[in-house]
């Protein structure tokens, strides 16, 4: 991402055209029912108008994949990595007993764009890259034409680290609870009742203690993701860099024992300073 690219997206904001993504189509009565079952967060709370982040959690409570909810009048759409477009349907089948609900998967038949800044159109609600914008869902075929700069996939990973947001697989995996990423007020809901992982992410919430934490951090010198990141001993990796349009600094996110994270951490002998 060069440096004007960069002032233009903080000023004016920027598109992005999601429709890779995983795309899944839940109807019948229980599908409210049956999902809040399924996430972590509150999906009688999903709005026509606006999107509900959340993750799927197996029984130990770490993550199976994360999805973005909306509501139609008649169903509920989920949209999520395309890596997680096979495991997502079979983990969501699986819990489909006697419930009147059918997961369709209509990935191929819709667009997913996502805008934000002054120029976003009217769409569903959705603050997925750490700045308030709006979903564009289209059937394959139609045009869209946004109104701001179209970014591609590796500007908005730079600007995805450049906002802290954590991403399947590299912050959010299957060896990841929601709250070691920073998820707990963003994707989860400690008053909606039961769901699948529930009784572990509750005891974390509980107690404060978890094995690890995400941290954001800047370098001046070269860092890559599955480096090491040290005190006096190995306490965790990185799992995402970038470089600052600006000040060409390394940036990063990394997943860290949570006991180690008050303390100084070093990449290959290199300070590492939180942002």
């Amino acid at each position: 991402m060069t440096n004007d690219l960069f002032e233009a997206i903080t000023k004016h904001g920027a598109a992005v055209n999601l429709s890779t993504r995983a795309k899944l189509h839940l109807t019948g009565a229980d599908r409210v029912r049956y999902l809040n079952g399924q996430v972590t967060n509150d999906v009688r709370r999903v709005k026509a108008d606006e999107a509900l982040y959340a993750c799927v959690t197996d029984a130990k409570g770490r993550i199976a994949g994360d999805v973005v909810v909306h509501a139609t009048t008649d169903a509920l759409l989920l949209d999520a990595e395309p890596a997680l477009r096979e495991s997502l349907s079979l983990r969501l089948e699986r819990y489909i007993v006697a419930d009147d609900v059918e997961l369709t998967d209509v990935t191929e038949e819709w667009q997913l764009w996502h805008v934000w800044g002054a120029t976003a159109p009217v769409g569903v609600k959705s603050a997925r890259f750490g700045m308030p914008g709006v979903d564009v869902w289209l059937p394959v075929g139609e045009t869209f034409e946004p109104a701001c700069q179209v970014l591609n996939d590796e500007a908005l990973e730079t600007w995805r680290i450049l906002q802290k947001v954590p991403r399947w697989p590299h912050e959010l995996n299957a060896e990841t609870f929601p709250p070691e990423a920073g998820l707990e007020t963003r994707a989860m809901d400690f008053f909606k009742g039961c769901y699948i992982g529930q009784e572990v992410l509750s005891r974390i919430k509980t107690t404060g203690k978890m094995p690890r934490e995400m941290i954001a951090f800047e370098t001046e010198t070269a860092v890559n993701v599955g480096d090491e990141i040290c005190t006096d001993k190995t306490v965790g990796t990185v799992t995402s860099v970038t470089m600052h349009p600006v000040t060409g600094f390394t940036v990063g996110l990394g997943m860290v024992r949570q006991s180690a994270v008050g303390s100084d951490l070093t990449v290959s002998g290199t300070v590492l300073r939180r942002r």
